[in-house]
């Protein structure tokens, strides 16, 4: 016989003087407390806020800032670009008493930027500027954190745009901050030889600009190889590929469409965008297939725009 059909014993809810669980006076139901309304969930979970651009940039600035890889390699890039181009303009700075006049008059149509921009300088620059480009994204996927990134911000395309945004900006102030310091660097050395340009200098300005723009350039390739290959040292092989391979493998200008394979790729263009001249003063023939300033400018943005696009479509459609 049950507790509840004991002669005697009056079931637990008919105790006299006690209610029942849920008749209890001053207390709520589990759903009252908790702010259910028939759907089983809490008001607030509803309704998530979407996160903001800025926030997402902040979150990718103190993504890239917090890479080891990046607080060696900025005053590196820096340091050694600036102490070859230093050292291209001490060489004729000593040399300049033995040139001829023929000479003098042939450096004064090149010289003072090839010493501040000498490529040897630069090529380091294209291969460290392009490895950090890969490691931004190719570390989130390596360490599972962009699985966490997505889930509180499934918005993938926002996160790729705001990355390349980081990216692009901290590159430009690195490439603007190192081009300056080159040229300042390298035409102080040559005023004691009379043998320097200025920033009123025709092409001057040009060059610069160009400099400046070559690491954000090089950053965004390496981050669209990066997405698309989810490896940073297949990312970084590829991008030195397109970047410093290629245009030795198509430099003729006998063919048409070689001559504009080469003068498709970005470091072509860089190389057009600081020269000052177009060579005919110096009895060089000129080029068949000639790559013009406004070229070189279009060439910068295709493969900036086009490394950003990879990107965006091949991290919004891969699962990580």
């Amino acid at each position: 016989m049950t507790a509840a059909a004991r002669p005697g014993r009056p079931s637990t809810d008919a105790r006299p003087g006690r209610p029942s669980t849920d008749a209890r006076p001053g207390r709520r139901s589990t759903d009252a407390r908790l702010g259910r309304r028939g759907t089983g969930t809490r008001p607030d979970d509803a309704a998530a806020v979407p996160a903001r651009f800025r926030d997402l940039l902040a979150a990718e600035w103190l993504k890239l800032v917090s890479l080891r890889s990046t607080r060696w390699s900025f005053p590196l890039i820096l340091l050694l670009v600036v102490g070859i181009s230093a050292n291209a303009a001490l060489a004729d700075h000593r040399n300049w008493p033995t040139y001829s006049a023929d000479r003098r008059e042939m450096f004064a149509l090149y010289g003072p930027l090839r010493d501040a921009f000498p490529e040897a300088g630069y090529l380091f620059l294209i291969l460290v500027t392009t490895t950090i480009g890969a490691m931004t994204i190719v570390g989130e996927y390596g360490s599972g954190l962009i699985r966490a990134t997505f889930a509180a911000v499934p918005a993938r395309r926002s996160v790729v745009a705001a990355k390349a945004a980081v990216l692009a900006g901290v590159m430009l102030a690195l490439g603007t901050l190192t081009a300056a310091s080159s040229f300042g660097v390298s035409q102080a050395i040559l005023a004691d030889r009379d043998a320097h340009w200025t920033l009123g200098d025709p092409g001057v300005p040009r060059a610069l600009a160009a400099t400046a723009l070559l690491a954000p350039v090089c950053a965004l390739i390496g981050m669209g190889l990066g997405a698309l290959l989810r490896h940073t040292p297949a990312s970084v092989g590829a991008a030195l590929a397109v970047l410093v391979l290629l245009p030795l493998v198509v430099d003729s200008d006998r063919i048409r469409w070689v001559a504009q394979v080469h003068n498709a790729l970005p470091t072509t263009a860089w190389l057009r965008l600081i020269e000052v001249y177009d060579g005919t003063a110096a009895g060089v023939p000129p080029d068949p297939f000639p790559l013009t300033i406004a070229g070189s400018w279009l060439v910068y943005a295709a493969w900036s725009l086009g490394a950003v696009l990879i990107a965006v479509i091949v991290v919004h459609r891969r699962e990580p």
